[in-house]
């Protein structure tokens, strides 16, 4: 079956001279920081969004030493760091390092991985023997080190939460089962692996893809010409097992913040953290589980082994301090569902205070996810059917977005009031 497939593909790099990639991937990372209005930006690849609490205690101390001391959290489960001085990076890896954050240099910005948060807490396969091997796959493959930054892998437990997020390859559970469905891309038909090789079918399948962008530049499957894509799909379901037909989910649901099966959940306003409040979120995680997930809307998942079996009084207890430190920790709270980039005064492409505009504008939580952004290049936006808040020239244009579909826009202009109340139409 996967024994058809390469055990390792050759770097594109390496045979022939340099991709028509070669240079232009900007992707911050840990080791490649990115220049900001508010200073320098790390990125900091948290596979699969899972961490033990010291790893937490690094990255705290990373943003208390070299940053504005908060970290935000990213639409994949990941950690930045923001205004960095721009000579920190080499004692900002070795703190990484020495945390276990940065197991292979050449890796850093290649693994991204999402995971279903609530996977193995609620009843629904545990996914962590997928992400341990993946992860060590991809730090082992030198042709997974090319690949862009950009490029995400996906493991979905079944619930189709992190399936909907459109990854380039993923893995989906089938319940309790001997097999696994593989996805690449968008496409609705998925191939169906022993669930002991999906991990190595899954980076297969991304070293298929590097030889196939290797003419195209493309950094993401989604990118390839239509054709290239078509063989891609040909070349891998040739060596994997049989095709299923399986559309992709189209909207991510996140579970609501509160108790979930072993676990508790919280929402983090605007996906941005200060230290207190992840200390906090540290020592909940040490007292009862001793991990956090970071969910990829910009949660948290506290997985529950210890007390919290004898009751919920105890889950209540954890949920109300967590609400007092401002965190989200219930559906009906205003902040649920909104989200923003980082806007102005940290970006420069950025029109207006997004984040300050959201906060003025939020009231009694909507149907659907919004999402304010300080520019047309709408970084960091969610995925599926959402409110899309755009900054222009000409004032605040908002649309409703389903998938690939937009609805035909409104603009406010310079009224907060009246945005507000678009907004909260549209999202009803």
């Amino acid at each position: 079956m996967l024994a058809a497939m390469p055990d390792s593909a050759p770097s594109p790099l390496s045979a022939g001279g340099l991709s028509p990639r070669a240079g232009g991937d900007a992707c911050p990372g840990t080791l490649r920081l990115h220049r900001a209005d508010d200073g320098a930006l790390a990125r900091v690849r948290i596979p699969g969004g899972v961490l033990n609490p010291d790893q937490a205690d690094a990255l705290r101390a990373a943003a208390e030493r070299f940053g504005d001391g908060e970290l935000h959290l990213t639409s994949r489960g990941n950690v930045q760091l923001r205004g960095l001085g721009t000579e920190c990076g080499g004692e900002l890896a070795d703190l990484l390092t020495a945390a276990g954050l940065l197991p292979s240099a050449a890796h850093e910005r290649a693994r991204n991985i999402v995971a279903s948060p609530l996977a193995g807490l609620d009843g629904s396969p545990s996914l962590g023997p997928w992400l341990a091997e993946l992860d060590a796959l991809v730090c082992g493959s030198a042709a997974a080190a090319t690949l862009s930054g950009r490029f995400l892998f996906a493991l979905d437990d079944g619930r189709g939460d992190v399936d909907a997020l459109g990854a380039d390859v993923t893995l989906i559970a089938e319940g309790r089962s001997e097999t696994a469905l593989l996805r690449i891309g968008a496409a609705d038909e998925v191939f169906r692996v022993p669930a002991a090789e999906a991990p190595r079918a899954a980076l297969l399948a991304a070293e298929e893809f590097l030889r196939a962008a290797r003419d195209s530049g493309a950094w993401r499957v989604k990118d390839l010409p239509d054709d290239v894509r078509s063989e891609l799909a040909r070349t891998i379901g040739s060596a994997a097992g049989p095709a299923v037909h399986r559309p992709r989910p189209r909207t991510a649901t996140p579970p609501a913040p509160g108790p979930h099966g072993s676990a508790i959940t919280a929402g983090v306003p605007l996906g941005r953290l200060t230290p207190a409040q992840w200390r906090l979120l540290t020592e909940t995680a040490r007292r009862y589980g001793g991990e956090l997930r970071l969910a990829p809307w910009r949660g948290i998942v506290i997985p529950v082994k210890g007390p919290f079996g004898a009751g919920r009084d105890e889950a209540a207890e954890a949920l109300r301090t967590l609400s007092g430190s401002g965190l989200i920790t219930a559906p009906d709270s205003p902040w649920t569902g909104v989200g923003a980039c980082i806007g102005h005064p940290g970006c420069a492409k950025s029109l207006s205070d997004v984040r300050a505009e959201a906060g003025a504008a939020v009231g009694p939580p909507g149907r659907l996810p919004v999402y304010w952004s300080g520019c047309e290049r709408r970084c960091g936006h969610p995925h599926g059917e959402w409110i899309d808040v755009v900054v222009t020239p000409d004032g605040h244009r908002i649309s409703h977005v389903r998938g690939e579909r937009r609805d035909p826009p409104t603009t406010v202009r310079n009224d907060p009031a009246a945005l507000a109340a678009a907004v909260a139409e549209a999202r009803a």
